[in-house]
């Protein structure tokens, strides 16, 4: 049975970022709800309580019954973790007098623990919070504090149990791998032996022996997550495995007739289909983006599934579904806001009748890559930026035609063909190229110009949860703009989107 570290969300942004420092440590770990607590079984080494936005004052905060860990297994609480931990103890926890947010440093460690060994005092951490713990319930002792909070750390006496208000997890906290490293490899005893090597083999192993001899059929996209997912599954059923590859006729320039060639030398049994007019029928005269997402899939659905039906006693449906797809459809107090919908996430045709086998849905996205590496998947494949399923639908704001899909796939390519010949595409973690709804008056030769305007993004980011834009060279910027204008009949104008996630999204649409 695999170890593993139990992290337990109240809603903190930074909850994924504590899994992905576990994980990074080579130690298995998972996320739940804190009311959907799974049940505690021998695997289970430690459990880590998250930040969160409510206050532990609030009448109705979220709350657990602690006695379930305490003094039974190790545990540590984060920012509101701790304050839970002090308040039901019986401490006092206060509005801050001053709020506590970004960086401080550590001015004392008075007492020598597990948890904070090898922690230099001045190094920063980093604060999010507006409650502090202004006393400590007997048997809890200070084992860290800032200039301007007392509390920055504590013990209980007698328990492998711990509380920290600043976040170790995010990079801002110097030594916060090192403090996280303390409790699930000291304190808890972790073997740091989940490695992607491991992974790879035990998966397969796993799916020869729940798959047998049935037939799985799976949708290739020509990304990442596909790509490892039918590597895996074909590693382990062979050619019981079928691949269809769907041009939906929203895909950038030659990639239906690149991915697949790319695919041949993986021995993948892959057929290509050209659906392109379904699509383009479906999406006509529609403008709103959930519109143009829900017909999108619909479409997709309807061709994969009369597809699919070609092929006799298919019992499994192979998904590339990550950690995160898994995570976000899970909502601390009940279902999250809709944002967009998620082209992981949409039913199947009851129809179908099959059983799913999603061999990623335990990795977030870098674990996958590395994953590939070890499979010796193509590192084209492997490398390749992240790109909506709705494919460049999602790129044309308005309505969509086969001449729009036309213009914005040269366009397209002639940015992310420029990135790779810059250097650049391998900075940058996703690319794109957005057409507008507006025209812009322009000037060519002596003509005066009505024509459309392009947008181009550019972001760097982890896991596509936080994103900053990229400060692209102006030199380069000023290439790709009089190249995409040269070339691209009807463009005359081109912008660059420095928006941050958040606010902004890193798609338009």
């Amino acid at each position: 049975m695999m170890e593993k570290i139990l992290i337990l969300d109240f809603g903190s942004q930074y909850t994924q970022l504590i899994a992905r420092r576990v994980r990074e440590l080579n130690i298995y770990c998972e996320i739940h709800p804190y009311n959907h607590i799974p049940e505690i079984t021998s695997d289970i080494k430690g459990v880590i309580l998250s930040g969160g936005p409510c206050s532990v004052r609030d009448h109705d905060s979220p709350d657990l019954d602690l006695d379930l860990f305490r003094k039974k297994l190790p545990l540590l609480g984060i920012c509101y973790g701790a304050q839970l931990l002090a308040k039901k103890s019986g401490g006092e926890v206060l509005p801050s007098e001053i709020r506590e947010y970004g960086r401080a440093r550590l001015k004392a460690i008075p007492e020598k623990n597990t948890l904070t060994a090898g922690l230099d005092l001045d190094s920063q951490v980093w604060m999010s919070h507006s409650d502090t713990i202004k006393e400590l319930p007997a048997g809890f002792k200070v084992i860290a504090s800032t200039e301007s909070v007392k509390v920055a750390a504590f013990k209980i006496e007698d328990e492998s149990t711990f509380g920290i208000q600043f976040h170790p997890e995010v990079t801002h906290t110097e030594q916060g791998k090192k403090l996280l490293g303390n409790f699930v490899v000291e304190v808890c005893g972790c073997n740091q032996e989940w490695t992607s090597d491991k992974f790879a083999d035990s998966t397969i192993a796993e799916l020869k022996e729940k798959l047998g001899n049935d037939k799985v059929v799976l949708g290739l996209s020509g990304g990442v997550d596909s790509s490892v997912a039918a590597t895996l599954i074909h590693k382990a059923i062979g050619k019981n495995l079928y691949c269809i590859f769907v041009d939906n006729g929203l895909l950038r320039k030659n990639e239906f007739e690149g991915v697949l060639d790319s695919y041949k030398g993986m021995g993948l049994n892959v057929k290509g289909v050209d659906a392109k007019q379904d699509f383009y029928d479906a999406l006509k005269g529609l403008s709103d983006p959930e519109a143009k997402r829900k017909a999108i899939g619909r479409v997709f659905i309807e061709t994969f599934d009369k597809e699919a039906n070609k092929i006799e006693d298919v019992k499994w449906l192979g998904q590339g579904t990550i950690y995160p797809d898994v995570i976000e459809s899970v909502s601390v107090k009940g279902p999250s806001a809709t944002i967009k919908s998620h082209h992981n996430v949409g039913g199947l045709p009851e129809t179908m009748k099959l059983k799913v086998v999603e061999p990623l849905n335990t990795l977030f996205k870098d674990e996958v890559r590395n994953v590939g590496r070890v499979l010796e998947i193509d590192p084209q494949i492997l490398g390749r930026h992240p790109f909506p399923g709705p494919g460049l639908g999602i790129r044309i704001l308005g309505d969509i035609t086969p001449e729009k899909v036309n213009i914005l796939q040269e366009v397209d390519f002639i940015f992310i063909e420029g990135l790779k010949q810059a250097g650049l595409y391998d900075q940058v973690w996703q690319a794109g190229s957005v057409l507008l709804p507006v025209q812009s008056v322009g000037v060519m030769g002596d003509e005066r110009t009505y024509e459309q305007v392009v947008a181009l993004r550019a972001v760097t980011s982890l896991d596509g949860m936080t994103a900053d834009w990229v400060h692209l060279p102006y030199d380069f910027l000023a290439d790709i703009s009089n190249n995409i204008i040269n070339r691209v009949k009807g463009v005359n104008r081109v912008v660059y989107d420095i928006s941050s996630k958040p606010p902004a999204t890193i798609e338009w649409e």
